[in-house]
């Protein structure tokens, strides 16, 4: 017996038709889209294996390379060093007295015993006459009383006198004598402090600003001096290095050894002198664990000035014939150094290197490279193991190798 379905029943199952029907077209559409996809890719694959072609390569990475070389590397122990004069000397009065003449052009270099400065001399002049007058004096009361122990001394030889007389002439003349000296020892003093007036220079040198006018009292308790000079030709630099390095320093200096100090500005690049070892420190500065050394430069371009901040280096050694490269062609990782080497066919391998000592731009290699091999130093960023690669510029010393 059959039922008839109400209307609510009709449109569900109309419905259910409907989204049947939609399913089965998008999975007609879907598997229509998927066989045109693999139909174009097979045509494209076979199209390509029935011309000969294959995929295409990756670009090359376009590099700079230069070959490594063999050369000399210097052994350098470097230090912050302090410009210091050889000699420094603030110029101060050895009498009172008012300043006459100040005969120094601040930052001159004045010459040993040129005149710096003229203090009143007339009192000075009027102490050495004094002391001439009195020394001339007392000569003359001496010349009587050697004439009187002439006569006294006859005298007594014949009975005439008692002894007595005669020894106390004698002593009188002993008492002239010693005032003689005195005054003789008055004159030169003050025949010095005339010559004191007259400040003059120590040594050849660089002179300061001034620190006293003409008219200005100076004494001999002042502290601040007339000026200051400072002898830079030569002149020093001294630097620390650290206590491991000493003894080998010190060998070298027992041994007679002449070891060059090289001078360079803050930056590091530019050299100003060069001098050299002068001495060590005679003891380690235990708050830093540092020795003191002094080297000497001739400075006859004063290019070096006291108290000038340089950047010293002591040549200790220098490593003959080693492979050279420069410091841009090295890359690091935690497995180690290594450096990205052009072969024949233009591509790159990874070699890996021991590093030797540095100096400027280049670096020794002492295992791992060997002399004439081409080495990446600009685009090594964008390489990897078997990269393909342009060599657009080599450096003057490159091989032809890996231009292809």
């Amino acid at each position: 017996m059959e039922f008839p379905l109400d209307t609510e029943d009709k449109r569900n199952s109309g419905m259910e038709i409907t989204r049947a029907g939609r399913r089965r077209w998008w999975v007609l559409f879907f598997a229509m889209f998927l066989a045109g996809l693999l139909a174009y890719t097979g045509w494209i694959f076979s199209g390509r294996r029935a011309t000969g072609q294959a995929p295409p390569s990756p670009p090359s990475v376009p590099v700079v390379a230069v070959a490594a070389k063999q050369g000399d590397v210097n052994i350098y122990i470097t230090g912050l060093g302090t410009v210091t004069a050889l000699y420094t000397v603030t110029v101060h009065t050895r009498v009172n007295g008012e300043i006459m003449k100040v005969l120094f052009k601040e930052g001159d270099i004045v010459k040993k015993g040129s005149l710096l400065v003229q203090i009143d001399p007339r009192p000075y002049a009027a102490a050495v006459l004094q002391a001439e007058g009195q020394l001339a004096r007392d000569k003359a009361l001496l010349e009587e009383a050697k004439v009187d122990l002439k006569r006294y001394d006859i005298l007594a030889k014949q009975d005439s006198i008692a002894l007595q007389i005669r020894d106390d002439q004698m002593y009188l003349v002993h008492q002239y004598e010693g005032t003689v000296k005195l005054d003789q020892g008055n004159l030169d003093a003050a025949k010095l402090n005339l010559f004191y007036t007259r400040i003059t220079s120590p040594f050849t040198g660089r002179i300061g600003l001034r620190l006293v006018d003409p008219g200005n009292i100076v004494q001999t308790t002042d502290t601040n001096g007339i000026a200051v000079i400072t002898r830079e030709q030569p002149i020093t630099v001294i630097f620390p290095i650290p206590e491991d390095n000493l003894q080998s320093v010190l060998k070298k200096l027992k041994a007679g050894e002449s070891l060059q100090v090289e001078a360079f500005d803050r930056e590091q690049t530019r050299k100003i002198a060069t001098g050299h070892l002068l001495t060590a420190d005679n003891q380690i500065d235990t708050t830093t664990g540092t020795d003191r050394l002094k080297a000497l430069f001739t400075n006859e371009d004063s290019a070096l000035f006291p108290n000038q901040f340089v950047n010293a280096r002591l040549l200790m050694d220098t490593l003959r014939g080693v492979t050279v490269v420069p410091t841009a062609a090295v890359q690091r990782s935690p497995k180690g150094t290594y450096v990205y080497m052009v072969k024949e066919d233009q591509t790159v391998t990874v070699g890996w290197v021991k590093l030797g000592p540095s100096e400027g731009d280049s670096v020794s290699i002492e295992e791992g490279l060997s002399p004439g091999e081409l080495v990446v130093v600009e685009g090594a960023e964008k390489l990897r193991e078997g990269s393909k690669v342009e060599v657009q510029k080599q450096g003057p010393d490159s091989s032809t190798k890996g231009n292809g």
